[in-house]
This record gives C-alpha cells, structure tokens and sequence, in this order.
C-alpha cells in the first residue's frame, strides 16, 4: 500500500483528495501549509507528495525545492489552478515529476499517481508471491495456495510491506512508519500483533513461518530453504 502525502491549504479539498486516495487502495496523509509538510517528509517515509501550488507560509515550488536540496528523492505531483506553460515549467524545474491542473478529474489523477510509482525501481509488480502465498496489490486480494484468505485491512498493509520487501529484515519502527498514520500512538507491540493474526491465517502447521522473527531486529518474509 503507497503511502501519499497530500499538501493543501483547503481542507474541504485536501480531505476530497484523501478520500479518494484511499478508495484507491493508498494510504493518506494531510497537511495545510509548507512548513508541516518539510517537517513530515524529514520525519517519516513517502512514496508520493501530492503538492499544492498556493500555500498560506510559502509556495509549492519553494517547498520542492527545500525537499529536494536536502536529498528527497519522493515523486511530486503539483496540483494546481495555475494552467500557464510557464507555471509549469517552474514547477518541474523546481524538481517536480507531474503537474494536474485543477479541475481535475479523478480518472486522470488515479492514472497519473500510478505512472509516478510505476517510475520508481522499488515499486513491485502488481502481483507478489512468496512461497505459497500470493498478495494481489489492486484487488486486495490474498491466497494461500489456491485458496483465498480474508485480511483485516492493517494485516494486508503488513504484509504486502514485508513482500515488497522479500528477504530484508524489517524493523518494528519501519513497519509502524510505513503502515500506520503518522498521528498514530501504535507501539511495536501493535506490530507484533498483527504479525501474530498473519500466522495464525497464513502459515501452514509444521512447516516454517512465512514471517520470521530476527530477534532483536525485526520480520522478514522469504522463501523456505530446501
């Protein structure tokens, strides 16, 4: 599940935009002005910024610019009212990946946010399996063998981060930045939790876990050794 943080000063629009990020299958997170957003993208991981041009302490641009002198690598989509070729060029050059004129419609917006993650080299493809388990990313669906096994939604987000990331040992404090909202008091106990209810549905008995404990560090999922 993409994590996406929108940046927009109109609430009523910001929650629109939320809305539907999360009726596609992303998880959302707001902020209103500039400031918030450079503190949130140094604190905690992104897979997209969707940015607005106009905010009340600064400009989109501006923003961009700050994030990207300090080594931001995240994909940024302008979302704007300025429709000018020249606006638009300001905004790529300013380290912008995609620029949506508003109004926009949430066809294109869905397909566009999809190109972005489509750019990047860690995004995976649209089906991850793991031993006998296969994770269907825009279904939300998931299988053990052939049969299909239902997952509350924090246990499909767990998991499909831990396949994305097949062989490397995640830790506690990695799964609750990716997975939970930033505003969220989970502790490492919460993930431990839900790593809990993933056996209980998932492994087979005596056969390996699908999700090992690195004590000390983290889980990983991986393929069993023959």
């Amino acid at each position: 599940m993409a994590k996406v943080l929108v940046v927009e000063d109109d609430q009523v629009v910001a929650d629109l935009i939320c809305d539907f990020l999360e009726e596609e299958k992303y998880s959302c997170e707001k902020v209103h002005d500039g400031q918030q957003a450079l503190a949130m993208l140094q604190i905690y991981s992104f897979d997209l910024v969707i940015l607005d041009w106009e905010l009340p302490d600064t400009s989109g641009p501006q923003i961009c610019k700050e994030f990207r002198s300090r080594g931001g690598h995240t994909p940024i989509l302008f979302l704007t009212g300025k429709a000018a070729v020249e606006d638009k060029a300001v905004g790529l050059d300013a380290g912008g990946d995609d620029y949506l004129t508003k109004p926009f419609h949430r066809v294109e917006l869905a397909a566009r946010i999809r190109a972005l993650l489509r750019r990047q080299s860690a995004i995976p493809a649209e089906t991850l399996a793991v031993a006998n388990v296969t994770l269907e990313r825009s279904s939300h669906k998931v299988f053990h063998g052939k049969e299909e096994v239902a997952l509350l939604p924090r246990e499909f987000a767990v998991l499909e981060y831990l396949m994305v990331n097949k062989d490397c040992v995640l830790s506690a404090e990695s799964i609750l930045d990716h997975v939970w909202e930033s505003t969220s008091d989970a502790t490492p106990d919460a993930v431990r939790t839900v790593v809990t209810r993933l056996r209980k549905k998932l492994d087979t008995a005596g056969e390996p876990s699908l999700i090992t404990t690195v004590y000390g560090v983290g889980y990983k999922v991986s393929e069993p050794e023959k």
